[in-house]
């Protein structure tokens, strides 16, 4: 039997008080048991082995763009996307009580998470020293040294903010996806969406072939996102005019707002099996 959804245990990548734990939160209550995991594989690991029953974690970043790590263990990994939240990032300036900003000599966080979304704004403050770490929340412990994180992290550690609200943009919204051991059943008399990766030859107009099956099919695709093909980074071709050639295989990370269950979506993916040179679906789920 499945737990209820104020029982799950849900794994998440940091320390209590981060982003994720606080989109973990939004995703399945307040009331879920999260499970604070080192690395983004052992939450994968956690889901796998029933440690937890689902995990929470980030896709892309409105600023800092996609997380590599993330869609790669996607590939690696029997779990299912079964839904997605998306987080509206609030950095904070923490220090230990009773430090004052003007004492400040450095702040250390996470590079990309929040160095990339608040630079400017650390300048303007006068924090010239910054220092990336994974453990954030420990670093502000240090003396005359502070932390951007969550509000969150200052309630659970006792630190004061200094500053709110730091942003370079005034849009800053990370995507986390919720992962499970198995898929939910799709439906076709609500908003679904579909998330797929493919693969496909080296050619002209192939990548135009692939994106018509759902063209024509009237199936609107809400992204469309290539990267390198990690196992097999480079592809092999002879043009028959010179030496061998050597270009980067893609994948191509794709969501269609479309569910499984619908005999046209099915007969898209059909299509495209027909000459991708592979093709997975990881997960078919709500629209939030």
């Amino acid at each position: 039997m499945e737990p209820t959804r104020d029982g799950l245990k849900v794994a998440y990548q940091g320390c209590p008080g981060a982003y994720s734990e606080a989109a973990a939160r939004k995703a399945y209550s307040s009331f879920c048991h999260t499970v604070p995991c080192e690395f983004f594989k052992t939450a994968f690991q956690a889901v796998e082995t029933s440690i937890a029953d689902q995990a929470v974690l980030p896709l892309e970043n409105s600023l800092g763009g996609r997380i590599h790590r993330n869609y790669n263990l996607l590939l690696r990994h029997r779990l299912h996307i079964v839904g997605d939240v998306r987080l509206a990032v609030r950095h904070c300036l923490l220090a230990n009580r009773g430090v004052k900003i003007e004492n400040l000599r450095s702040a250390m966080s996470h590079p990309q998470v929040s160095f990339a979304q608040c630079e400017q704004t650390l300048t303007k403050l006068g924090i010239e020293h910054r220092e990336a770490v994974d453990d954030t929340v420990g670093a502000a412990k240090l003396q005359d040294t502070a932390a951007v994180a969550s509000s969150l992290a200052a309630q659970l550690y006792a630190l004061d903010i200094l500053a709110e609200n730091l942003r370079d943009d005034t849009d800053n919204v990370t995507r986390f996806m919720m992962l499970a051991r198995e898929p939910i059943i799709p439906h076709t008399d609500k908003p679904f969406k579909t998330s797929i990766v493919f693969s496909l030859e080296e050619g002209p107009g192939q990548l135009f072939k692939a994106l018509a099956v759902f063209a024509l099919r009237k199936i609107n695709l809400t992204k469309v996102e290539s990267h390198p093909h990690k196992k097999r980074p480079l592809r092999v071709a002879d043009d028959n005019r010179s030496a061998l050639l050597k270009h980067f295989d893609y994948l191509f990370d794709v969501d269609l707002e479309a569910s499984m269950a619908d005999p046209n979506a099915q007969n898209a993916l059909e299509n495209l099996k027909e000459f991708a040179t592979f093709l997975k679906v990881l997960g078919s789920y709500l629209q939030m």
